[in-house]
């Protein structure tokens, strides 16, 4: 019996979040450069993409690109932004051949001009897609989406738009770039690092987390399959007791 056959498909998360990491050491196990472990991520992505929408995930969520990685070399972040453009061309017709909608959130003003109009493009291109929404964080960090949130609050503040006495937790999640989208009900990381990475702070505040030690370039369609089958058999309690759950289930 494959991990696909065991998932219950009327309990699916709504929301799977998943941090793509060990491309570099995929590619250093193998004595390549790091940009090459890179390339052979984007057909995990591909795998990812298609077992999510064949099991009908409504959101999936990837950390591609966070604002701690312009940090790297110049010629890796270029090398990157290279292959993201040119994946992004490739893919766009299978986008929207499988109704999937593409969004993009991260500080967009940081990517060069060309990066950013073919994202527009593409997002224009697949936005009446319905099966699945694709979120790519790209130039993204949890830290840097929250400050945004606070800044704009306080301009709505300011200029008398918005109450002290009316800023809860439903105010700040309506200032996110996923206002509009379910937090995540499952996180899966790769490469065996057990740490979110400044990626969805808020957002997976009741996120079930999954960690793998396959590195990002080795994990398939049977490796997103675990992780759900895994995320089906854990108790999703919110504050209360296995008690109350029995009761109202």
């Amino acid at each position: 019996m494959t991990f696909k056959d065991q998932i219950d498909m009327s309990r699916l998360p709504g929301h799977v979040a998943v941090i793509m990491d060990g491309n570099g050491r995929w590619a250093h196990k193998r004595g390549r450069e790091r940009i090459f472990g890179h390339h052979q991520g984007v057909k995990a992505v591909r795998k990812t993409v298609e077992a999510a929408a064949e099991l009908g995930i409504k959101f999936l969520t990837l950390y591609a690109f966070s604002t701690e990685n312009w940090n790297r070399p110049d010629e890796e972040v270029s090398a990157l932004m290279d292959l993201m453009v040119d994946s992004i061309n490739n893919e766009t017709h299978t986008l929207v051949e499988k109704q999937i909608s593409l969004m993009v959130i991260g500080d967009l003003s940081r990517l060069s001009e060309n990066v950013r109009n073919r994202l527009f493009e593409t997002m224009k291109i697949t936005s009446e897609g319905t099966r699945m929404t694709l979120v790519v964080a790209l130039s993204y960090s949890s830290r840097w989406e929250i400050s945004e949130a606070c800044r704009r609050i306080a301009v709505a503040v300011k200029e008398g738009r918005l109450n002290l006495e009316e800023i809860n937790e439903q105010t700040m999640s309506d200032s996110l770039t996923t206002s509009h989208i379910p937090d995540p009900e499952l996180m899966i990381r790769t490469s065996g690092e057990k740490r979110i990475s400044n990626f969805l702070l808020w957002q997976l505040a009741y996120t079930e987390l999954y960690f793998t030690e396959k590195l990002w370039p080795d994990f398939g369609k049977e490796d997103f399959y675990k992780a759900v089958a895994d995320f089906q058999k854990r108790e999703r309690r919110y504050g209360k007791t296995s008690e109350q759950i029995a009761e109202n289930s």
